[in-house]
This record gives structure tokens, C-alpha cells and sequence, in this order.
């Protein structure tokens, strides 16, 4: 389902689902049970209901409690179908209210729960599932970034977009972090758990495509083989030029047609996810060593020390008399100064493990980010945070607002994210896509697994390194 068709949800949308009525039992404080019914969730964890008890016996906000009760299992709750597939798990997981898989949302929805697998073998088993799932979805097509668990469904975009639309692709817009991800997801997963036996034969050939991919869309020798348009009024859903988009000189740096939000670029040399790719080009590396894959591990090497050069190089862009990171860049000179709040964004690089906090750079970049300046940071009456051209002026992410926390080393700048997230769920008792800077119950997407699983990381971080910063 297409994600434009969320935009604009009214009030009753999302409060309709908790007025309590007769028979309803509350968590505390006559908060209303809105949380899945556990006969009807996909996947009970005892090591994630044991965190939640946990978290919410301790702390002392008890609406914070509530909220981390519903939204950090809600991944495991409503979006994933778990099976074994010729004795290999396999996972399939919905963003939410799209039935569709995306290889970026599926793996941040899993990733807080990587450091709880041990406590769980199933638990580990559901993670190893959805990698396996994304190196089958990589292998059909590695240029795009949402599918179908029915192999054999015509995608609902099949009419209107100009582009080799494969039987099973949902949606073919070729991102950069939709490679990343996975790299990310397996890289964690074999450091928490030890177990390297996710890395074979198909994982194997999998990245072989990602850096095939990657060092097409460098454009050294011509356009390359992808291209997209599509029928629409929505502006930032076309790419121009017969679908190459603008031209960029090449300079080592990796296009990226679309951002992580799915809006086309401006200029294709999008600045975070080319950090974001020089980081997993290096798990890459270091993984394939560990098996004994050297060609691999040389490729990947090589490619990745070709990014990180060209970033050095052209990542940065004037502004107030300095330099901060640009968002995109076109390599003969052109910049773009924003940032959007879906992840990899320029806020995020900390968190992403691709600059250090206190890097100089990335402080300067994070103030303008966090500015009026910034054309997508947005600040009302509720709260303060930046959005995205996907869902229009005037909305605020919470995952741009959670980012902000999980990045940040100070108490208070903490503590007030974590308030404005309270303030934002308009009696839901979950995150959203989006809300109005002064209206929080105009607001899109009701159910957007990321947005809950990234709010429950943070609870949960923040639980066990400030708990102080829970308790008012």
C-alpha cells in the first residue's frame, strides 16, 4: 500500500482504538490496554516481556512505562511471520500498516532486540530469519527496496512505474541504505550471538550484487543499468531525466536515486548514506575475512576505502563562515544543506558508528541541523524536530526527535526529547510517522512498527545507562 495514502490521518483515526470500553483492563494509572491481545500476536519473546516487566516496575513515569510496554514489542506483535523454509528460518516483516517488507525498515525494527537474543534462542532464530529473508530479496533484485512475501504478486505501482518491475518487488526505488542495512543486521548479529552460520553460500552472493550495485552507481562508465520514473502528481516520486536523475561528476562517491524517506534526490551523492555505506563496507570486510572469503573481503576493502577517500573530499559544504556535512552533493560544486529525519540522516551518523559524537564536523552540522536554518527542522507548540518533504510542512518525526536523543550526551537535551515523544502519541499510546508541530493528533501513519521499535530502544537505553532521566 502506498505510503502517501497516510498522510492526513484525522484525530479519530488513531483514538478510536482506545476508548475504553466495558471489560477493558489497564496497565497503570488507568492507562487503556492497547497493546495486540497476546492470543493474537505473532511472536511472544519471554526475554522481551521480561524487559518490559522490568522496565516498568522501575521507573517512576508511569506513562513513559505504558508507552514502552506498547511500542517496543510491537514489531514482534503485529509485523512478522516467522517459518522455517528447507530447515532455514525465515522472516518476513511488514512495516506496519504496508504490507510490504522493506529491507531498511525490517532491519532497524528487529535491531533492539539483537542484545536480548541470548536470553532467547527463538528469539535469535526470528533475527537470523529476517536476514535470511533480505539476501533472498537482494539476490531477485538488488535495485529495490520493498517486496512482497508472495513471490508471484504484481506490485501496485506495475502500471505506473517505468522500470524493471520484477514479479514480488512492491516497490523498485534504489537507496543506497536498503544495501546497508542488512549489512548492519548481520554484522550485529554475528557480534552478539557468535554464530557466523548466517554467512553462507547465499549471503555470500548477496553481497557479491551489493558491491556489484555499489560500484555501478559510481557511474565511472556511464549511467548504469537503473532507472526509474512514475506516473504521479508527487514531485518528489519522479526522477528526472529519463529517470537518471540530475547529472553528478563522478568522484568515488555512490549514487543514490531516492532517499531513505523514498522521495528522488536532489543530487545523487546523498551524503549520509555514503557514510553509512563506507561503515558497512568495513563490517563487510571484517565478516568476510572471518570466513574466508578474502576476494570478498579485498573488494569490499578496496571499494570502501575509494568512499572514504571521496567523502574526505567532497562531504562538506560552507555555511556561517565554517563547514558543515552537506546532505547531498553533485560533484561539480553544487550542494544541498538539510537534513531529513529518516535514517541514515545526518543526525544519525553517531549512531550509525560513522563519526564520533564530538567529531568537530559533525557538532557544527548538528547545530545548523537543529536550526531554523535547516528548512525541514520544524517547531510549534508541541514540540521541536525535523521532518521530511514526504509528508509535507509542519511535521515533525519522532524518529527524527529519537535520533536526537540516541545522539545526544546531554541530560537535559535527553530528558527533552523524551518529553515531546510523550506529548506526541495523541492518546494512541503509540509513536507515528508524523505529527503537526501544534496539533499532535493530526498525525500520519497509525501503525508504523519503526517509529515504535526506535522509541522502545531508546526507553530501553536510556533505562539502563540514565534511568534518572525516566522518573519525572
Amino acid at each position: 500500500m502506498n505510503r502517501r495514502k497516510f498522510i492526513g490521518l484525522s484525530t479519530a483515526a488513531g483514538l478510536s482504538t482506545i476508548i475504553p470500553q466495558s471489560g477493558y483492563s489497564f496497565f497503570a494509572d488507568d492507562f487503556p490496554v492497547v497493546r495486540i491481545p497476546k492470543s493474537e500476536r505473532n511472536f511472544t519473546s519471554p526475554a522481551i516481556e521480561k524487559i518490559i516487566e522490568e522496565v516498568s516496575k522501575n521507573i517512576r513515569n508511569k506513562e513513559m512505562a505504558w508507552l514502552f510496554n506498547n511500542c517496543f514489542p510491537n514489531t514482534l506483535d503485529t509485523t512478522v511471520d516467522f517459518e522455517m523454509i528447507n530447515g532455514k528460518p525465515d522472516t518476513f516483516v511488514i512495516t506496519g500498516d504496508i504490507d510490504a517488507m522493506w529491507l531498511r525498515d525490517s532491519s532497524a525494527q528487529v535491531w533492539p532486540y539483537l542484545t536480548l537474543c541470548k536470553e532467547d534462542k527463538n528469539l535469535q532464530l526470528l533475527i537470523k530469519g529476517v536476514i535470511n529473508r533480505q539476501m533472498h530479496f537482494i539476490i531477485k533484485d538488488p535495485y529495490a527496496n520493498a517486496f512482497y512475501k508472495d513471490l508471484n504478486k504484481v506490485s501496485e505501482w506495475k502500471e505506473t512505474d517505468i522500470t524493471e518491475m520484477k514479479p514480488g518487488v512492491h516497490e523498485r526505488k534504489w537507496e543506497i541504505d536498503s544495501l546497508c542495512y542488512p549489512i548492519r543486521l548481520s554484522y550485529g548479529y554475528w557480534k552478539e550471538t557468535g554464530d557466523s552460520s548466517v554467512f553462507d553460500k547465499e549471503w555470500q552472493h548477496a553481497m557479491s550484487l551489493v558491491l556489484k550495485t555499489f560500484k555501478e552507481q559510481q557511474r565511472k562508465n556511464g549511467k548504469g543499468p537503473y532507472s526509474f520514473q512514475r506516473q504521479t502528481a508527487w514531485a518528489t516520486d519522479g526522477v528526472m531525466l529519463a529517470g537518471y536523475g540530475y547529472p553528478v561528476k563522478p568522484n568515488g562517491l555512490i549514487c543514490s536515486t531516492f532517499r531513505p524517506s523514498d522521495d528522488a534526490t536532489i543530487f545523487a551523492y546523498l551524503i549520509p548514506s555514503n557514510f553509512f555505506a563506507l561503515v558497512s563496507l568495513k563490517q563487510l570486510m571484517e565478516i568476510t575475512k572471518e570466513i574466508g572469503n578474502h576476494d570478498l573481503a579485498d573488494e569490499a576493502g578496496a571499494l570502501g576505502l575509494e568512499v572514504g577517500l571521496a567523502l574526505s573530499k567532497y562531504s562538506e559544504a560552507p555555511y556561517a563562515n565554517s563547514k558543515i556535512y552537506a546532505y547531498e552533493v553533485n560533484g561539480y560544486g553544487s550542494f544541498n544543506l538539510m537534513d531529513d529525519a529518516n535514517v541514515p540522516s545526518l543526525l544519525s551518523l553517531p549512531y550509525l558508528g560513522a563519526v564520533p559524537v564530538d567529531d568537530p564536523t559533525y557538532q557544527r552540522t548538528r547545530k545548523y541541523i537543529l536550526s531554523e536554518d535547516n528548512p525541514f527542522f520544524f517547531k510549534g507548540t508541541v514540540g521541536e524536530g525535523i521532518g521530511s518533504p514526504h509528508t509535507l510542512l509542519n511535521m515533525i518525526w519522532p524518529i527524527g526527535i529519537t535520533m536526537r536523543a540516541l545522539t545526544s550526551t546531554d541530560d537535559n537535551e535527553i530528558r527533552k526529547c523524551l518529553s515531546m515523544l510523550q506529548k506526541s502519541h495523541a492518546g494512541t499510546g503509540f509513536m507515528h510517522e508524523s505529527f503537526n508541530e501544534n496539533d499532535a493528533s493530526n498525525f500520519t501513519r497509525k501503525w508504523f512498527a519503526w517509529a515504535n521499535t526506535l522509541f522502545g530502544e531508546l526507553v530501553l537505553k536510556t533505562y539502563r545507562e540514565k534511568p534518572y532521566l525516566l522518573n519525572t
